[in-house]
């Protein structure tokens, strides 16, 4: 199916890469919207031909990039960058070999620029069509990879539904199999099959397809001899690292004289060009969303005014970058003073400090709105991990392992946690574990991925 799917891309890609150039060159010479000085007999053989050098050129790039590679998992969001990308880098190719020709006439300048946006949008629309296709199909197949996990933990049970979630996976998990019988379940008890211990038995009897080792606090001897069982039985092995213990991220090794100094490798955002991207996309995001959200935040301050005494908008401390403080704005949505008794507490589900209209916006996410302010200023991100108040941050950094670490970058009104449902009154832990994936993998594709999530986000919104 894997290959079948390749296929389909590929011919599908020819397709669309082929009529973008096609209409641009009706476009510029045949729809009549543009005045030609003349009109060579053999116009057509020769931009057919170009565009036929062209589409061959872009589908070597596609395979070259892996765009070609199957099963392509995640949302259709997250790949838009990247075909942008190597959409653009077809056309500067196309562009330099067509000019690069000695060739009389000339190609045409103007049909060059009309076919950039058209081979994007193009290819684009035609992935995005293949990719519905593809999830169809698969949810059509039965599946053929049968998993094992080892483990019976909260991070096996997430696998579990991961993988069943996953229809171009094509996979189902046979059994767990536990490593201490004291350990609670999070599994379903019926699909527990035995222990750690029957693993080479399980293999040699009833052999997966693909093995997956979710709890490492197995010997690390016993760890090689599973791998090597799985590999007499051409079994595939895989592991889930503990986020805690080992970092997602590469190493990074530098010599200094003749004595190697490994370490962990800089993140991404370390990087100056990285950061310019970043700073482009938060500007040209806030510019739009303000004017988007200029007409929902006139009406949610009449409301707000209407609804209950005080202020339209709620300033608070946060700690940016680097830990230094900066004032948050939100639209206000609880009760004026409402921590005056209390002191800093997290908001909870029914809390009844929140006004009518506030608890509208907090589950719509419409009272973060005024925080575009604070990424137009720069104390801010669209993505990144959610700002906290000092009052926790000095309570968790001594807690929590590797908490001050998610203040290496700006934080934002969004973040990887967030759209993941672990926001407010959730676990610190698990959020620095989505925190520090999202500061160790990002990208622009990544940042994308959570913008477009958050608008259907309203996990724990409370």
């Amino acid at each position: 199916m894997d290959a079948l799917a390749s296929g389909m891309a590929v011919a599908a890609d020819a397709l669309a890469i082929f009529g973008g150039f096609s209409v641009a060159i009706w476009l510029r010479f045949y729809s009549g919207l543009i005045p030609l000085a003349s009109h060579p007999p053999h116009l057509l053989f020769m931009y057919g031909w170009g565009a036929f050098v062209a589409t061959i050129l872009f589908l070597i790039l596609f395979r070259q990039l892996g765009l070609y590679i199957r099963p392509q998992l995640g949302g259709f969001a997250s790949k838009i960058p990247r075909l942008v990308r190597a959409s653009a880098l077809g056309i500067l190719v196309a562009t330099a070999l067509a000019f690069a020709v000695q060739h009389d006439p000339p190609f045409s300048r103007l049909t060059v620029l009309l076919s950039f946006p058209l081979v994007i949008f193009f290819v684009t629309l035609e992935r995005y069509l293949l990719f519905r296709y593809e999830i169809h199909l698969a949810r059509r197949t039965n599946a053929v990879n049968r998993v094992l996990i080892v483990g019976t933990d909260e991070v096996a049970a997430h696998l579990q539904r991961s993988l069943e979630h996953e229809p171009r996976l094509r996979s189902k998990v046979i059994g767990f199999l536990r490593v201490n019988g004291n350990d609670p379940l999070a599994v379903p008890a019926e699909l527990v099959c035995g222990s750690a211990d029957d693993i080479e038995a399980r293999i040699e009897n009833d052999p997966p397809n693909q093995l997956i080792l979710t709890d490492s606090r197995i010997e690390h001897h016993r760890i090689i001899g599973i791998i090597l069982s799985c590999e007499r039985n051409m079994i595939t092995f895989n592991m889930v690292p503990d986020m805690f213990r080992i970092m997602t991220g590469s190493m990074d090794m530098r010599v200094v004289d003749d004595i190697p100094l490994l370490g962990i490798s800089r993140w991404p955002l370390d990087y100056f060009w990285n950061r310019v991207l970043k700073r482009m996309e938060d500007i040209a995001g806030a510019v739009i969303g303000l004017l988007v959200a200029a007409p929902i935040l006139a009406i949610s301050a009449i409301l707000i005014k209407r609804s209950s005494p005080g202020p339209v908008f709620y300033r608070q401390e946060r700690c940016g970058e680097n830990g230094r403080p900066f004032t948050i704005y939100k639209l206000r949505t609880m009760n004026q003073d409402a921590e005056r008794e209390t002191g800093p507490v997290w908001a909870t589900d029914g809390d009844p400090r929140r006004t009518a209209i506030g608890a509208f916006l907090r589950r719509h996410n419409l009272d973060e709105l005024p925080q575009l302010w604070n990424v137009l200023t720069g104390d801010m991100s669209l993505c990144g991990p959610r700002p906290e108040r000092p009052h926790f941050v000095e309570k968790f950094k001594d807690d929590i392992s590797r908490y001050m670490w998610r203040h290496v970058s700006k934080p934002g009104m969004t973040g990887w946690a967030q759209v993941n449902g672990l926001r407010g009154n959730t676990s610190i832990e698990e959020r620095i574990k989505y925190d520090l994936y999202y500061l160790e993998n990002w990208s622009l594709a990544f940042d994308f991925k959570i913008l477009l999530r958050t608008f259907s986000a309203s996990k724990n919104a409370y």
